[in-house]
């Protein structure tokens, strides 16, 4: 019953992380069930529980996200747009939170307890599942045509690997979330009396995101400077280790680095399928070693739509476009191929739709939404602040944000009787 349980807690937990539209029923997708489900859960147990009030940092977060709906609102009237990207926001933020909700009540009801680490295990566990789910699609036909029967058309139709509701750049950031906790879990796993019981899983589970999950999106590699660059730092100060653990620790991850260059080195060279996507995956680094410079194709692209506002105005308060400039019967200008101005680099786009309030009204949300995870879990603080650094570096690519990933910390922190594990 227990292993049941947790497959229902992995399932739910893809849901989230990566959700998609249901093939039935095309504009509701698996985060806006989830999060259905999560309200109906707490409408229960307020009722059982007899609480009346609203958790206070949840407020003042949903104060910040009113506030990135209200730059959306203000760049649609002074611009007289239509376009109303971040309008909803709140709403938005809501139902993220609610359906994380619901999957952080799955797992306690599995396990009895709910902790940071086990909601990042279960997060982790979703993210290789996903990176091997799209190895096998491109080999399996007929899972493939299962697979693609779900998503019912939501899925890249280019030759490049995807997993259920996981593709592009959305997908490689949310991977790089996962690499930063498995940077931050790692140390504290060779303190365990049997650490190997965690740090083969964590291992193996960074492997198999860092190689196929770059081939799935190349955001990935964001999330894998950041790892490396924490690791380093604990290596080289010691700080929360033991030299023992330190020693382990250099061991195991070069132990790691070895096997899989081995095996991806192999692949590479035997298998047309692996050569394919290795190359694409790893793009930046073949063309270092092969032409001295790094060249990726998506690269030169961002430079090119990396481009900034020529008036005060737009710095300001934008132009209230993102692309949907077709949508508006009353804009005269230029369409751009895919998003206004042509760009899609996230500051960039954020600017150009709602200018320096929309953004750094943006950033500070995130900000906050960091600070109080941080607040509730100091022993993670590094973690929280990693994700939200990556986040802004995100936004040099794309302006997707991650706030999905501190969605069921947040929740964590507004339970009232929070049974929190002692260590990894």
């Amino acid at each position: 019953m227990k292993f049941l349980g947790i497959l229902i807690g992995i399932v739910c937990t893809s849901f989230f992380y990566f959700p998609f539209p249901l093939f039935f029923f095309p504009s509701v997708n698996t985060k806006m069930v989830l999060a259905a489900m999560g309200l109906l859960l707490l409408l229960v147990q307020l009722g059982v529980n007899g609480h009346r009030s609203i958790n206070k940092d949840f407020f003042i977060v949903s104060l910040f996200a009113l506030g990135v709906s209200f730059a959306s609102w203000l760049t649609m009237v002074l611009n007289d747009s239509m376009d109303d990207a971040y309008l909803s926001y709140l709403v938005s933020m809501w139902v993220w939170t609610g359906a994380a909700y619901f999957v952080v009540s799955s797992i306690k009801a599995v396990h009895g307890k709910i902790s940071v680490e086990l909601v990042c295990f279960y997060m982790i566990a979703v993210g290789a599942m996903q990176c091997l789910l799209a190895i096998l699609l491109d080999m399996y036909a007929p899972l493939k045509a299962f697979i693609n029967w779900i998503l019912a058309g939501d899925y890249p139709d280019n030759g490049r690997l995807y997993g259920l509701g996981c593709a592009y750049d959305v997908a490689g950031g949310r991977f790089a979330v996962l690499l930063v906790m498995i940077a931050f879990l790692l140390p504290k796993a060779f303190s365990k009396e049997n650490p190997y019981r965690y740090v083969v899983p964590l291992l193996a589970a960074f492997g198999i995101i860092v190689m196929i999950g770059n081939m799935i999106g190349r955001t990935t590699t964001v999330g894998l400077i950041l790892a490396l660059s924490y690791w380093g730092y604990i290596l080289l100060t010691g700080k929360g280790v033991t030299g023992r653990e330190r020693t382990l620790m250099i061991r195991w991850i070069v132990v790691l680095g070895l096997v899989f260059a081995v095996t991806f080195t192999v692949l590479y060279h035997t298998n047309a399928f692996w050569h394919k996507h290795i190359r694409f995956g790893f793009e930046g680094f073949f063309s270092l070693v092969e032409k001295g410079t790094w060249e990726v194709h998506s690269n030169e692209m961002l430079k090119e739509g990396f481009i900034f506002p020529d008036n005060l105005r737009t710095w300001i308060i934008g132009d209230g476009y993102m692309g949907a400039m077709e949508r508006d019967p009353y804009y005269m200008g230029p369409l751009w191929y895919g998003f206004y101005k042509g760009t899609d680099a996230g500051y960039s786009r954020f600017l150009f739709y709602f200018g320096l309030i929309g953004l750094l009204t943006f950033m500070t949300f995130m900000a906050k939404v960091c600070q109080i995870c941080a607040k509730h879990f100091p022993s993670y603080g590094y973690m929280f602040i990693m994700i939200l650094l990556l986040n802004y570096m995100i936004w040099v690519k794309v302006s997707t944000d991650i706030f999905l990933a501190f969605a069921p910390f947040l929740c964590l922190a507004s339970q009232s009787k929070l049974t929190e594990c002692k260590r990894l």
